[in-house]
């Protein structure tokens, strides 16, 4: 790769430890109140500095709300849940027209849409439609509503649960909605030992965590993302690994452009999580798994056989070699 010290990068150095520092903080403060890896915590760091979304699935009861919710107090930001189910609106997500009868002027009720970080709590019990209703506002930070756009605030998340869709009562998420969460997170049963802690501290009343960041800060840190250098040599290899997906015999779309995209400001993003202002193939490969594989659409004698998206991308990062300067591209 690149030398990355030659690379004309616009972040200070005291800027990246200060972030550095900062992600450090929040994968602590969030350690309190949820037991589990810290890598799932740096996920919806770098998601969130990335400006994306979180899809989070697991069965009922591996801490996925607490998750979330502990996550968003450490942000000092709106957070608002939506709890799906079978009767769910779209107009319950993103608001609806009223008639002020002081006024006698139709006035606007905002949803719980209209905040930072938006909870979706197992959004797979919801039928399509109510499903549909977050992709205007995950896509273009805005809904429209009876016709009437409306901008969401900054920064907007989602972060999403969901139950296997082999469970009753849920509903497949449409593949377009799927598309838009920048990063999917597996959550199983915790390890005896992660259990046994989990026993200990939720045997008292949760702790009350603190604001690390606030809005602003957040912002800050997006736009200090974008800055962050790619050498050409991370093109080439997130590029190898997408084609690797379109080429495979057991699956029948691979992975799209904007899922490249993605995996690169992703990648971008956990760099400066962690205080660099350059990526390096290990951010790509740590990410790899987390961005591609639910965008991969498998076929159905890949599906009976038990092979999935996460397969294909693992085979791949076993596969395609990064190319350091002077290898052979051919």
């Amino acid at each position: 790769m690149s030398n990355p010290s030659m690379a004309a990068s616009s972040i200070a150095q005291n800027v990246l430890s200060q972030v550095g520092e900062i992600a450090q903080s929040i994968i602590r403060e969030v350690a309190k109140a949820y037991i589990g890896s810290p890598q799932i915590t740096e996920a919806l760091l770098t998601a969130l500095v990335a400006g994306g979304h979180v899809l989070i699935e697991g069965v009922p009861g591996v801490a996925k709300t607490t998750l979330v919710k502990a996550f968003s107090q450490t942000l000092g930001c709106g957070f608002r849940r939506i709890q799906f189910t079978p009767d769910l609106l779209p107009s319950d997500i993103t608001g609806t027209y009223v008639l002020d009868m002081r006024s006698n002027e139709f006035v606007l009720r905002a949803g719980p849409v209209f905040t930072n970080i938006l909870l979706g709590d197992e959004i797979n019990r919801a039928p399509a439609k109510t499903q549909s209703a977050l992709l205007e506002a995950m896509q273009e930070r805005q809904v429209t509503i009876d016709g009437d756009t409306r901008t969401l605030h900054a920064p907007f998340m989602v972060l999403a649960t969901q139950n296997p869709i082999e469970h009753e009562g849920t509903y497949p998420l449409p593949e377009a909605q799927v598309d838009r969460f920048l990063i999917k997170l597996s959550m199983t049963y915790p390890g005896q030992a992660d259990e046994k802690r989990m026993l200990s501290t939720y045997n008292a009343p949760p702790p009350q965590l603190r604001g690390i960041v606030g809005p602003d800060d957040i912002l800050r840190m997006q736009e200090l993302a974008t800055s962050v250098y790619v050498a050409e040599e991370i093109f080439d290899y997130i590029l190898g690994l997408v084609a690797h997906t379109r080429s495979h015999r057991r699956v029948y779309l691979g992975a799209s452009p904007r899922a490249a995209l993605s995996l690169l400001r992703a990648a971008k993003a956990l760099a400066l999580v962690r205080g660099r202002d350059y990526t390096l193939p290990d951010d790509v490969r740590a990410l790899a798994t987390l961005v591609l594989s639910h965008r991969i659409v498998m076929t159905p004698e890949a599906d009976l056989e038990g092979t999935t998206g996460h397969h294909v991308v693992k085979e791949a990062l076993e596969r395609v070699p990064y190319k350091t300067p002077g290898q052979d591209r051919t």
